[in-house]
């Protein structure tokens, strides 16, 4: 199995250096904060990463989650792993100092939510959605269902789900059936069944607060007629603690290709008791909260499992000796090379290794506009929101697909040995399959970014990226590389502003290319802007590479931008043009 290292270097250069982290919490009002204590929080979240959860991650897989008398167990020392993470304080860094949270920005958070992934994704899986339910819950539920579930929640005392999908309904929620019967209580009873839950059931926490989508007896047809329910494992008692158990059941979990070790379960809500969060009919918006969050989460895990996999794979480049270097011999002493000095290794090093940074710097930048959407001022709060609606769906589908294009790339590097499982690397390419499914598929992504984000606003929210972007053009000091930059936002605007005027079905057929074009265009300013800033640096190991592998970047896969360009702007007409019974010759 490869031996996970924290990227500390890298988050270091990027927060403090790149993104300005001491002036960004100064500007935000929250000069407790400093680059000083940020370091601190990922040496410790590093040291968490290594030391207590990456080396179960294999265990995990090969054990598995067992589904027994109706209770699950997760694989052993997950549990008491999880127990440590919360005793630390890990799972309450997000939450609101109202119930206990440490009120921690984004930008601090978001390098240990990398490292967790990278570690472990099966074990990371639970905790990411817990933080999500935090969200929704702080965002939408009343003051008393906060007073009741919202602590132990930041805590990590409980945990939580998500309860959206149904066997008939996946991306299509207006087909949901789960029902929800008001009583005279002010409670509910939910009836129904949902799939592919993450931590449906598990033995790491008391209680586990599912949210659950269902439909009054009253509701209007479709999506306008969702509501969002709050229903736990265990009824509270009159101390608040876990008492009665609730007529929720597991009825199966899913045997699957990757992230075994966390439990995916089908779900059985039968009269169960719930409470309404948000208002009647309004549920599909209160759970967008949840999945915004988590689609950015998702995009992390694309981006931990490549790093993890670059990692394994430039480790056993450099020990493993074949052949000679066609530019000549480096290893004199011994019988041949090691193959990272064959050009196509170097190749796939550094493909993933140009995309790993190019992601983890969106995440950052990502991260810091999430910090001015919370602390802003009431202007600065819309311009963030507007940019993050339009990131989202590219964090999320653009770091996935490289998750899983840069953990091919490391079962290749290895050759006959990738394929193996003793080594470790196929289990990371086939944990990070999932990431592309779920939360939305990243083709639902590529369809919410040009259908609502592009072409239903109007252009405002990609006006606002194109400034945050432009800010760190506009900071840039080699006058030559800023033209450059310059010049690729300019046309990724333009081009962009070509497609306000497409009509519905060419927009779904171009969303794909045109979500993967955008996003290698950002990724080029971004690298732009890094090199910039670490040519500065005094770090000479950063200055050089940086700009070394900015280089790889723009000459050897920015280009793919342009065939996807290519692809987008041919239109829907060949698309569609074949019938259904033309697919095949049966």
């Amino acid at each position: 199995m490869p031996l996970y290292h924290a990227p500390t270097a890298d988050f270091q250069f990027l927060l403090k250096d790149w993104l300005g982290l001491d002036a960004h919490y100064q500007k935000l009002g929250i000069g407790d904060f400093d680059s000083e204590l940020a370091s601190e929080i990922i040496a410790q979240g590093a040291k968490f990463a290594l030391d207590v959860v990456a080396p179960l991650n294999r265990e995990g897989d090969e054990e598995g989650c067992h589904l027994e008398n109706g209770s699950v167990t997760t694989p052993k020392g997950f549990a008491d792993a999880y127990q440590e993470y919360v005793a630390n304080g890990w799972n309450a860094m997000l939450g609101s100092a109202d119930y206990d949270g440490q009120d921690l920005p984004y930008t601090m958070a978001v390098p240990v939510h990398e490292m967790l992934n990278a570690a472990n994704l099966s074990w990371r899986l639970t905790t990411m959605l817990t933080e999500s339910a935090v969200l929704a819950v702080t965002k939408h539920a009343s003051d008393d269902l906060k007073n009741k579930y919202l602590a132990k929640l930041i805590s990590g005392e409980w945990t939580g789900t998500m309860n959206l999908t149904e066997p008939h309904a996946g991306t299509d929620l207006s087909l949901l059936n789960t029902k929800a019967e008001p009583q005279d209580d002010g409670s509910y009873k939910i009836t129904g069944n949902k799939i592919f839950i993450t931590a449906g059931d598990q033995d790491w926490s008391s209680n586990i607060v599912h949210l659950v989508l269902a439909r009054l007896p009253d509701a209007p047809k479709g999506v306008k007629g969702i509501s969002l329910f709050l229903v736990p494992k265990f009824l509270l008692d009159d101390n608040n603690e876990p008492g009665e158990a609730n007529q929720v059941s597991v009825g199966s979990i899913e045997h699957k290709m990757g992230i075994k070790a966390s439990p995916t379960c089908v779900m059985n809500f039968d009269e169960a008791t719930g409470w309404l969060v948000g208002e009647e009919n309004k549920g599909l918006a209160c759970m967008f909260t949840m999945m915004n969050d988590a689609r950015f989460q998702v995009g992390l895990q694309g981006l931990g499992a490549a790093e993890a996999s670059y990692q394994g794979a430039l480790t056993y480049a450099r020990e493993r000796v074949q052949s000679r270097a066609p530019q000549g011999v480096q290893n004199p002493d011994g019988k041949a090379d090691p193959i990272v000095f064959q050009p196509d290794v170097a190749r796939m090093l550094l493909t993933q290794k140009s995309q790993i940074e190019g992601a983890r710097a969106l995440s950052l930048f990502y991260a810091k506009f999430m910090d001015i959407e919370k602390l802003g001022t009431e202007e600065e709060k819309v311009h963030a929101d507007k940019v993050l609606q339009f990131l989202t769906p590219i964090c999320k589908a653009y770091m996935t697909d490289m998750g899983l294009e840069t953990t091919s790339l490391g079962v290749q590097v290895f050759g006959g040995h990738g394929f193996i499982r003793e080594w470790g690397m196929e289990q990371l390419m086939r944990d990070v399959r999932i990431a592309m499914l779920y939360e939305g598929t990243n083709g639902i992504q590529a369809l919410d970014l040009i259908g609502r984000k592009l072409t239903r606003d109007g252009g405002d929210m990609l006006n606002a990226t194109y400034q945050a972007f432009n800010e760190l053009v506009e900071a840039m000091t080699d006058n030559d590389n800023k033209a450059l930059a310059q010049g690729l936002l300019d046309d990724w605007r333009a081009s962009s502003a070509d497609c306000l005027g497409m009509d519905a079905t060419t927009a779904a057929s171009a969303a794909c290319d045109y979500l993967a074009y955008t996003a290698y265009s950002l990724i080029g300013v971004l690298w732009f802007s890094m090199a910039d800033t670490a040519a500065q640096s005094d770090n000479t190991v950063i200055a050089t590479a940086k700009q070394k592998t900015r280089d790889f970047y723009i000459d050897r896969i920015l280009p793919r931008r342009d065939a996807h360009k290519v692809a987008y702007s041919a239109g829907a007409e060949s698309t569609l043009a074949i019938a259904a019974s033309e697919f095949d010759y049966l």
